[in-house]
């Protein structure tokens, strides 16, 4: 049982000798996509409810996060306990907290907390239906912030795309404010969680080789160093009094439903590596723009939801918007890595 994403080594031999049937390998593509979709649409909707539920009424945003990275935290020891104990069972690397290591990951850790805690403030104060469209702009910031910190352009079609996407994204925020439900709060939230994830993206290639290149390591530094930072903040912010003030802290179902959720949190990360190793960034990316279609949906009908056909148009803008991005940088890379048949060779590239 190997829990990372990267292809190994014995698969790739036995695709040497030969390839599995068709059939076989689409019934894995669909099962690892199922999953995926499985896992985040579910986690999404259970944290709806832990942060946002009038039946729960806990109004501690911060101890839900802190909790979801003490599980985190635990689950990947859990594991590289194991692995040490039976190397057989599963593949994982060997976990040490190393202060040093984990001082070298810190700066990181700080955009890790903002990205994880946006994105819950965000779904805090806004609908399901209208969180993809609150955290859509997590491109926009891909592209400006890869000219800003690393100088790299991009091209017109890619910019284009972008276009759409915050076209897509002005059309939401004014159709939820024409329906009355938007909350600006939770708008903003989600700006900054989209800010935040272009960030994480940016110095996660930084820090990794400060961890082996290891992105299990990597996972278990950032939340240990959650953990840590979101003690004071539960202090600082009064969370702590709300969780003595609250009628279900000794529930059973409601420790139950914040240990899913922690469970949910680590395994997003598992079924993404998963899904990239059996299709590939592409299609992870098209299947993600997929899944938030179908999320949207299913919250307009979970929560009886009747929606305007502008309101429609914006989340097709930012999903097509997004699509198209993909599908232009998915070219570019392409064409850069072909750049053509020499003089006097047959071309085998197809559009």
């Amino acid at each position: 049982m190997a829990l990372n994403g990267a292809p190994d080594p014995s698969g790739e031999a036995e695709a040497g000798s030969g390839e599995k049937p068709f059939l076989l390998r689409a019934l894995q593509i669909a099962l690892v996509v199922s999953l995926y979709w499985v896992t985040s649409i579910s986690m999404v909707f259970l944290n709806k409810y832990l942060l946002d539920s009038p039946s729960l009424r806990l109004d501690a945003p911060i101890f839900v996060t802190f909790y979801q990275c003490l599980v985190t935290t635990l689950l990947c020891k859990g594991l590289s306990t194991l692995a040490t104990c039976c190397p057989g069972a599963v593949d994982f690397p060997t976990l040490r907290l190393d202060l040093r290591v984990a001082r070298s990951v810190l700066p990181l850790s700080v955009v890790f907390i903002g990205m994880i805690t946006f994105n819950n403030l965000c779904l805090k104060y806004v609908g399901v239906a209208f969180y993809n469209v609150g955290r859509s702009l997590t491109t926009v910031f891909n592209v400006l912030l890869s000219y800003v910190l690393l100088k790299q352009t991009t091209s017109l079609y890619a910019l284009l795309t972008c276009s759409i996407i915050i076209g897509g994204f002005w059309l939401g925020v004014d159709q939820e404010e024409a329906e009355g439900t938007l909350s600006l709060v939770g708008t903003v939230f989600g700006v900054l969680a989209s800010l935040c994830v272009s960030l994480n993206a940016i110095y996660t290639k930084k820090v990794l080789p400060a961890v082996d290149g290891s992105i299990w390591r990597l996972t278990f530094y950032n939340n240990v160093n959650a953990c840590a930072l979101f003690l004071p903040l539960l202090l600082l912010l009064g969370e702590h009094q709300a969780l003595l003030d609250f009628a279900q802290l000794d529930s059973a179902h409601f420790w139950g439903m914040m240990t899913l959720g922690g469970l949910f949190g680590f395994a997003i990360g598992y079924v993404t590596g998963l899904q990239i190793k059996f299709t590939s960034p592409l299609t992870h990316n098209v299947s993600g723009t997929a899944k938030a279609c179908a999320q949207t949906v299913l919250a307009v009908l979970y929560f009886e939801e009747t929606k305007s056909f502008l309101w429609w148009t914006s989340n097709a803008m930012v999903l097509g918007g997004s699509s198209a991005y993909t599908w232009v940088r998915g070219w570019e890379m392409k064409s850069q890595e072909d750049p053509g048949p020499r003089e006097g060779e047959k071309s085998t590239v197809g559009v």
